[in-house]
């Protein structure tokens, strides 16, 4: 590992886990799970702290409902242990997409690739 990833890990929170959570992890982690986004799960021996370790940038919005129960101590048996039931109705988990270019954009906004064109004002010119 290069000397430039070493001091990212140290400082760094958003490019997947610290220095610290890893050398916490080591010592007082119990593996439960991983989900389909690549996402490891871990609580302490005792029960009392539940944490992920994200596959990339740390963004919350990524853990899937059936985990974040687990990890807000909402159920106790984690999704590997016992599934929850999902509806045929229920969409797949998405992640958030706002600031990214896959984010929702009306009709109208400047973002899109083929803007619609504006009806509900004209333009003032001077005189």
């Amino acid at each position: 590992m290069g000397i430039g990833r070493t001091i990212k890990r140290i400082f760094t929170w958003w490019h997947g886990q610290t220095l610290n959570t890893q050398l916490f992890t080591w010592r007082r982690g119990v593996q439960v799970g991983q989900d389909p986004q690549g996402n490891v799960f871990y609580r302490n021996a005792d029960d009392t702290r539940r944490w992920v370790i994200y596959n990339g940038e740390a963004e919350a919005s990524k853990v899937n409902p059936d985990w974040h129960g687990w990890l807000h101590q909402t159920w106790d048996e984690p999704p590997t242990d016992r599934p929850l039931v999902h509806k045929p109705w229920q969409k797949p988990h998405e992640p958030n997409l706002t600031g990214s270019v896959l984010a929702y954009a009306p009709a109208g906004s400047i973002r899109r690739a083929d803007p619609a064109p504006r009806s509900d004002y004209e333009a003032w010119t001077p005189q």
